[in-house]
């Protein structure tokens, strides 16, 4: 998520980016003299995503990136008409998204000598890649592509190698908490969060401005005690853990209110029009969506931690250890079905449902 501070300030355009040092100096040293194509990749939370729109920032800037100009600014707040975040509709990158992408790679920069795609999530390219392959390969001189994946799956093995490749590690929870604590986070409540936060600082920050990220976590965390192998008790927790989720789109909601004024006050400083409202709206929206499911993923790691302890426990049985490690698996398939949007009410039926029949 693009704060408001990040959008608005003249602060080091990689200061949310922790961690990451190498990956940082890299993409620096790019900036300088770029080439058509880069590829970010690493797990989850670790801050490419962050990367990707200081690195566009940085290409399109007149000064390489001083986080300070208009450019910068509307850059990192997603207002920019020459950075363009390709973002898909459903599950995966269909064709059609992929021949629009070549579409808008073809047209001149609106305001500057380049223009920057980025494709995130790309490692849900599917059969969409063959599309892409002949763009990102040779774009025209004008157009950047940044490419940003988990990991590199066989149909993005081609597309890889013609790209500069950039990698990111992990961020431990560690990490994060200490830069919450930096932040003025109380240590504890920073523990807490950083561990919930899968190495994002980001989703970390929101769950520290968050009163209900700790009783989620408890609602979670009581679910083994409640089966008993009924469909109805399925049912009636998988609609409580489901509403609790919007708790966390609440200070999301809060923050990006915050962020459409702080942008159009930018603009009337600059004194340009408040343009972009639109594409900010839509923003607005994926984080929201990108919130909830990002909390439904963090809920099942935590269900999965409560049946981790059942298998800990010295009085356990051999046959409450097997079937805790069976409902572990159960909870970590359930959290990687979460790439493919599924619906989350019958998701959760079932797991639950296979939860309490074991």
């Amino acid at each position: 998520m693009t704060t408001v501070t990040s959008a608005t300030t003249g602060a080091d355009l990689y200061a949310d980016v922790i961690g990451q040092d190498r990956a940082v100096a890299q993409l620096r040293a790019a900036a300088r003299r770029p080439v058509h194509a880069y590829l970010l990749v690493g797990p989850g939370g670790s801050g490419k995503s962050r990367a990707a729109q200081a690195f566009a920032a940085s290409l399109i800037c007149p000064d390489g990136g001083c986080g300070t100009c208009g450019v910068c600014r509307r850059a990192v707040a997603g207002l920019h008409p020459d950075v363009i975040v390709a973002e898909r509709v459903g599950a995966a990158l269909s064709v059609g998204e992929a021949r629009e992408v070549a579409r808008q790679a073809s047209l001149s920069p609106v305001e500057g000598d380049r223009k920057v795609i980025i494709l995130p999530e790309f490692h849900l390219v599917d059969e969409a890649a063959p599309a892409l392959l002949k763009t990102i390969e040779e774009p025209p001189p004008s157009t950047i592509f940044v490419v940003v994946t988990d990991h590199v799956p066989p149909p993005l093995v081609t597309i890889a190698s013609r790209c500069v490749t950039i990698e990111f590690g992990p961020v431990s929870a560690a990490l994060v908490a200490s830069a919450l604590v930096g932040e003025g986070v109380e240590p504890t409540t920073a523990d807490e969060v950083a561990l919930a936060s899968g190495g994002s600082l980001a989703r970390a920050r929101l769950l520290a401005s968050d009163p209900g990220f700790a009783d989620r976590q408890r609602l979670w965390a009581a679910v083994p005690s409640q089966l008993d192998g009924s469909g109805s008790v399925a049912a009636r927790l998988a609609d409580e853990l489901l509403a609790s989720l919007e708790g966390v789109v609440e200070p999301l909601a809060a923050r990006q209110a915050a962020e459409v004024v702080a942008v159009a006050e930018m603009a009337e400083r600059m004194g340009e029009r408040a343009a972009g409202r639109k594409e900010l709206d839509a923003r607005h929206k994926r984080e929201q969506r990108r919130a909830r499911t990002d909390e439904l993923r963090s809920g099942l790691v935590t269900l999965a931690r409560a049946y981790r302890d059942q298998v800990a426990d010295p009085s356990a049985s051999s046959g409450g250890i097997a079937a805790a490690a069976d409902a572990i698996k159960s909870a970590d398939a359930a959290g990687e079905a979460l790439i493919r949007n599924p619906n989350e009410t019958l998701l959760l039926q079932a797991l639950l449902v296979r939860l309490g029949s074991a």
